[in-house]
């Protein structure tokens, strides 16, 4: 009867408390999670009597996961070049050089006539920093090419965060999470991109910049275990079940299934793993519930908000 009782007790502070602060924590962010579904024109380069069209979501570079939409015109004709290449490159205040995963080879959808590819932009745009899209495209036989200055902003929807990091096997990884965008009370598919850093094998030519010194592949065949929390004080660090660990499927992105069981503030912990098992980065949360304490979260984690 005591343990019962001892039971019930706790089962009430957990409850009460996640009510309680469920509401105020609401109150005080006034956040509203938008969902973006159009794709809009964010940026529009001439080059050679060629007018470049790129498109992306809401019309905007995040940093993040954006998936681009590109169209050639001549004039007020639609042109299909043979081929288009886009690298992006960061150039810090000092100088530096590096870039974020991409798909340097964009891909022709013959539905709608655009080609599309995606960017990871790891770094917003300031002073002294700025992105570069280094373009080029093939028509009848003529390669032209243009360099452009563009806008990245900060992704204000947390769930869609990325955090890069190095592995345990000395490389550099980006995870960048691609959707869900406006989290449902529920399971949910949840979906991200887990890329590394190819360092160049062969030497290079000097001529900057070159496509091989900047370019990250998505991994193949790894594991990225999930474990959600939440992990404000009054929460007790608590999980929820029937979550789904993220493996590969055939477009490169991996997929998995959180269940959020209520809203609020919520951490993605993550291990990950390669093909062999052993692991890349992460850490075990305890399963201990810790009312009053900060959650423990795994070294490697996504803070989530909706």
């Amino acid at each position: 009867m005591k343990l019962l009782m001892i039971m019930a007790a706790a089962l009430y502070v957990v409850v009460s408390s996640c009510t309680k602060d469920k509401t105020d924590y609401e109150a005080e962010i006034e956040t509203v999670v938008t969902e973006h579904l159009t794709f809009k024109e964010v940026a529009r380069f001439e080059k050679d009597g060629y007018t470049i069209h790129i498109a992306s979501l809401n019309g905007t570079f995040y940093k993040g996961y954006n998936e681009v939409h590109v169209s050639v015109q001549r004039g007020a004709v639609a042109v299909e070049p043979e081929e288009i290449t886009c690298l992006p490159i960061f150039t810090d205040a000092q100088g530096q050089h590096t870039t974020g995963p991409h798909g340097y080879q964009l891909v022709h959808q013959a539905d709608s006539g655009y080609h599309t590819s995606y960017v990871v932009f790891t770094q917003e745009s300031g002073t002294g920093n700025e992105w570069r899209l280094y373009m080029s495209f093939r028509t009848n036989g003529v390669t032209h090419q243009l360099d452009e200055a563009i806008a990245v902003v900060p992704q204000p929807n947390k769930n869609l965060n990325m955090t890069s990091f190095i592995g345990s096997d000395g490389a550099h990884y980006v995870i960048a999470l691609v959707g869900p965008q406006k989290p449902n009370v529920a399971e949910n598919e949840l979906v991200a991109g887990i890329y590394r850093y190819d360092k160049p094998s062969t030497a290079t030519s000097g001529n900057f910049p070159e496509p091989e010194l900047f370019s990250y592949a998505a991994v193949e065949g790894y594991t990225l275990q999930l474990d959600p929390r939440m992990p404000e004080p009054s929460m007790g660090n608590h999980s929820s079940p029937n979550n789904k660990d993220l493996t590969a499927r055939s477009d490169g992105l991996y997929q998995g299934v959180v269940n959020y069981t209520m809203t609020g503030n919520w951490t993605l912990n993550f291990i990950l793993s390669d093909p062999l098992g052993k692991i890349v980065k992460g850490t075990v949360v305890p399963d201990d519930f810790t009312p009053g304490v900060q959650g423990v979260k795994s070294e490697l984690y996504l803070d989530i908000l909706f």
